[in-house]
């Protein structure tokens, strides 16, 4: 083999730095492909959404003090005693009986029953008996009773003189002070769900008496009250009106009178 001629080797020793150098570079580009990423700093962290508040929360109340409750309902008939006297309507002569072509008063089976023709007016008065304070109540019972007619108590009777507690045959009740055939309206007519509404029906009819006071119950609801003092006594008695064309008949039984201790409270004289 021919030896190399030195300008030739030196060409070649100028090609092998040249290619050595571009791979160097080469490398480089490497190494710098291989640097980590650039990191970009992060922008402000934005504001979360608010949210919708579907049911917002109220201010809760202050509770205040529990409000006072009603006061009970007044007893009306207060004082009352044991019952001390008693009417099973089985002796005729404690009542007034009559017949006539126009009235009829008579006991049968425990009843005492009052009939009378077209306006005709009739009652009966219990014999023996004066008092002042009681309750009284008393059973009716119209068998034939239609619009006005009536029937009802007598109160602190004599024959002529005594407060009448009526119910009417549509329904109606109200009070009179009778005094020789004269009345005195002492309670207007009051319309009733207690009152029998004709007949055949059937009514508890009770007066709470003390002093000049006296109440009217039926079926043992309160009415109505009057006040009054001019008879501070008397019998009882019951009574039946036609008021119409028709005939009337109601009857009575289960008579009760209680004793009532009872004193009015003093009123505070005002200055």
């Amino acid at each position: 083999m021919k030896p190399l001629r030195q300008p030739y080797v030196r060409f070649l020793s100028l090609l092998i730095l040249i290619f050595a150098a571009g791979v160097q570079s080469s490398c480089a580009a490497l190494v710098a492909l291989d640097d980590p990423p650039l990191v970009v700093p992060a922008t402000q962290t934005p504001q979360p959404t608010a949210t919708f508040v579907w049911f917002p929360a109220s201010a809760t109340p202050t509770l205040g003090a529990a409000p006072t409750l009603k006061p009970p309902t007044p007893e009306m008939r207060p004082g009352l005693g044991a019952a001390y006297l008693t009417d099973d309507f089985s002796q005729p002569a404690l009542w007034d009986i009559a017949l006539s072509d126009q009235a009829r008063s008579d006991i049968n089976d425990n009843r005492l029953i009052l009939s009378v023709q077209s306006k005709v007016y009739m009652l009966s008065l219990r014999h023996d008996l004066a008092e002042d304070n009681y309750y009284a109540e008393i059973t009716a019972r119209p068998n034939l009773c239609r619009g006005e007619d009536s029937y009802g108590l007598l109160i602190r009777a004599n024959a002529v003189a005594y407060y009448r507690f009526s119910l009417t045959c549509n329904g109606n009740v109200f009070a009179e002070r009778i005094s020789v055939g004269k009345r005195e309206l002492l309670q207007t007519p009051l319309l009733s769900g207690d009152v029998p509404r004709g007949a055949p029906g059937e009514v508890q009819i009770g007066v709470w008496a003390v002093g000049a006071e006296m109440r009217l119950f039926l079926n043992g609801r309160y009415q109505f009250g009057i006040h009054n003092s001019n008879y501070p006594n008397g019998t009882i008695g019951v009574f039946v009106n036609s008021a119409g064309e028709n005939p009337a008949i109601v009857s009575f039984s289960r008579l009760s009178l209680q004793k009532v201790d009872y004193t009015f409270p003093t009123l505070t004289p005002e200055p």
